[in-house]
């Protein structure tokens, strides 16, 4: 009985223990840029530790508003709106998977930034619940402009490269804050499956895709995000 009462106890310490920790590493990120992923590891670990990575940290400010617009139209529409998770896509997701249709992802914005930042990308309910937890976290301690600051740093945009400035200057030669609507809209629209798709190569299906993201970004107002573009002035 006493052992069975150490290890109860044991057991309470650890998990009070690691949330103390994961609040403390969710509070240092809000101020700290995010320079290194488990994504970033698990890539080169798959590569044998061969692989580069391409990634350049940039504020928020000095990356286009139509990339930031281009994210939201194709991966969270309601990004500004909900808190962290968007109930309408996750039932749709459910009564898909239900009707025997391929499993497909409900994740927002938020979800995906707690994911890439704190966590790793196979697919489990354990996974998953951790990765409830961040996204409350960071949607309570970071906030939305936060939250999308980190997304559009720490996505992975192709083999070895991560965030939109890295991704940019890979594939259009420019700097983040000069992607031009349609570029922003092809960066998107690889982002699902990024070691698949290149922005580059443009296929008839991505062309089709990026008409649309480009109708609904008119429709999304450009959010003032408190920064400056190099070059500009208010």
């Amino acid at each position: 009985m006493r052992i069975v009462k150490r290890l109860f106890v044991r057991c309470r310490n650890l998990f009070f223990l690691l949330v103390a920790f994961s609040i403390f590493m969710v509070v240092i990120y809000k101020y700290v840029p995010v320079y290194y992923t488990p994504l970033m590891f698990i890539r080169l670990y798959e590569k044998g530790g061969t692989d580069r990575i391409d990634h350049r940290w940039t504020p928020i400010g000095q990356i286009s508003q139509s990339m930031i617009q281009a994210v939201v139209a194709s991966e969270d529409n309601l990004f500004l709106e909900h808190h962290g998770f968007d109930r309408e896509q996750i039932n749709k997701a459910i009564g898909e998977a239900q009707k025997g249709r391929r499993l497909r992802g409900a994740s927002t914005i938020s979800q995906q930034t707690a994911k890439n930042v704190f966590l790793w990308p196979a697919r489990s309910y354990f996974r998953k619940g951790l990765e409830a937890c961040f996204t409350l976290l960071i949607e309570w301690i970071w906030g939305k402009e936060r939250i999308m600051e980190v997304y559009l740093n720490s996505v992975e945009t192709g083999h070895g490269i991560y965030g939109v400035e890295a991704a940019s200057m890979t594939y259009f030669g420019k700097r983040a804050y000069e992607l031009t609507q349609e570029e922003s809209a092809l960066l998107a629209i690889t982002l699902p499956a990024p070691r698949k798709m290149n922005p580059t190569r443009v296929s008839a299906y991505m062309r089709g895709r990026q008409r649309h993201i480009l109708s609904l970004m008119k429709k999304i107002a450009p959010v003032d995000m408190g920064y400056r573009y190099p070059g500009t002035s208010h």
